[in-house]
């Protein structure tokens, strides 16, 4: 009687860690790894039931199509995890972020568009994610971010057209990466692409498939043959106007700055501004052609051509004015201190207190590809008189110049 109940004992003891759905097969492996074999099963979802210290969970060639938050929380030790050759269209947050001792991931021969990337961010010891021939479309520069030990990545056979620059920063581990086979569309967005696998270590894998869809000139080559003098990155150069022997002061100085940019593609001119009490960022012209101002409430008045003018300039309106060169191979960006004086000779005063500063009538400071790629601009200063009652040679009081008269004639001066 005391052998039988001894067994009746082991078996209630081992029974929960053998449990084992009625479709799959579970054994032990020689290192002491339980595997659940589910695949081939015709399963339409995870199935239940599973023993919690299973490593190894195989679930290929079924018909699983929907992953919920909590399909794996009965397998939280699981180390290889295989999905491929599904259907899975759908996969809610949530669903792998628990399975911290994750190894190895195939999702790979499924319909998954969307996925949800924060995921990954608990997956640390990830060595192999497999996610090719699925639908996905994009990634988030930072996916795979936090993936120290990943070795292989799969992403072969999707409908990825660009990459975003940094995609594969940040992997130490990876030696072996698969991209063949996405229509990429070969812009300069995806130039990044072509100089980091002239100086990467990692096997990209069929690299002579991975091939330009468009633009039509660039279709059928290779990714890694973009010509170089498409994509060029930009360059930026800030003049600023304070020449004041030769300037007409009105009751309030107009302040110029002009932001001169080359590269291919022509890039865009934005504008920072920093002051004691406020930040402004301004994406493109708010000036038209005919005049007016777009946005009436703003004092920055800036043209098509990469002139900024600021009337009636005043000492809060003193700080960092920064000029942004960006285009699709990267940014440069220029800046000058702006501070305003009262004294006759304030260049003078300025020196006095700062050798470094500078007070500069019609100069440049310039940023390109061969200057600091930090992208920090010089910090230049200009200094401005600004006396309470203006007045002219002649000795009568200036006139006040009327802001629209103003800007028709900065749009004439220096919209072409």
């Amino acid at each position: 009687m005391r052998p039988l109940l001894c067994c009746l004992g082991l078996a209630a003891l081992l029974g929960p860690c053998l449990a084992c759905p009625s479709a799959c097969s579970c054994s032990t492996k020689k290192n002491g790894r339980l595997l659940a074999e589910c695949a081939y099963k015709d399963l339409q979802e995870v199935p239940e039931g599973l023993s919690s210290n299973v490593t190894i969970l195989t679930l290929s060639a079924n018909r699983i199509g929907w992953l919920g938050q909590g399909s794996f929380a009965e397998v939280p030790e699981v180390q290889s995890l295989w999905l491929g050759y599904n259907q899975i269209g759908v996969v809610e947050p949530g669903a792998f972020a628990l399975l911290v001792h994750l190894k190895n991931l195939d999702l790979s021969h499924n319909k998954i568009a969307d996925f949800p990337w924060q995921d990954l961010r608990n997956l640390s010891g990830l060595q192999i994610l497999k996610m090719n021939n699925n639908r996905l479309a994009g990634l988030p520069w930072d996916a795979f971010r936090f993936l120290k030990d990943l070795r292989s990545l799969w992403l072969n056979d999707n409908e990825l057209t660009t990459l975003a620059e940094g995609t594969f920063d940040n992997l130490p581990s990876l030696s072996q990466l698969q991209i063949f086979n996405n229509p990429f569309n070969c812009s300069c967005k995806v130039f990044w692409l072509k100089k980091w696998t002239e100086k990467t270590s990692v096997s990209i894998t069929k690299g002579g498939s991975t091939l330009c869809v468009a633009p039509s000139r660039l279709k059928g080559r290779a990714v890694t043959d973009i010509p170089d003098h498409h994509c060029i990155a930009p360059s930026v150069q800030l003049t600023y106007l304070s020449n004041l022997d030769n300037t007409v002061m009105y009751d309030g100085l107009t302040l110029t700055l002009h932001c001169s940019v080359a590269g291919s593609p022509p890039p865009e001119i934005r504008w920072k501004i920093q002051t004691s009490s406020r930040r402004v960022e301004i994406n493109g012209p708010n000036v038209a052609r005919d005049g007016n101002v777009k946005q009436s409430q703003e004092r920055f008045l800036v043209f098509k051509n990469g002139t900024m003018a600021i009337p009636n300039f005043r000492k809060e309106d003193e700080g960092i004015y920064t000029c942004l060169a960006v285009n699709d191979v990267g940014t440069r960006d220029v800046s000058v201190n702006v501070a305003l004086a009262g004294s006759e000779n304030p260049a003078e005063d300025l020196l006095q207190d700062d050798p470094q500063a500078s007070h500069l009538g019609g100069r440049s400071c310039y940023k390109g590809d061969e200057m600091d790629p930090s992208g920090a601009g010089e910090k230049l200063v200009i200094v401005y008189h600004m006396p309470r009652e203006s007045k002219s040679r002649s000795g009568g009081v200036v006139p006040q110049v009327d802001l629209g008269t103003l800007l028709l004639a900065l749009g004439i001066v220096l919209w072409y």
